[in-house]
């Protein structure tokens, strides 16, 4: 089972994403998911396979903040 973190895009060029995981960046291919800058999506395998709301982005994020707690 894979567990992806929400990250938000910040740079798109063709079908490479830039895509930010808190100060964290990696690229990513966005070529099967219809995706914008400021878009918050989920990525396995260096593939955006999924967009997210922003509120769904943030109540992910706090998941995993409280899941470090433990």
């Amino acid at each position: 089972m894979c567990v992806a973190a929400p990250g938000k895009i910040i740079e798109l060029n063709d079908n490479i994403a830039k895509v930010d995981y808190n100060g964290n960046i990696v690229n990513a291919n966005a070529g099967v998911v219809n995706v914008s800058v400021g878009d918050y999506v989920l990525v396995h395998a260096g593939l955006i396979i999924q967009k997210v709301s922003k509120s769904e982005a943030q109540q992910m994020q706090e998941l995993f903040r409280e899941l470090e707690e433990l």
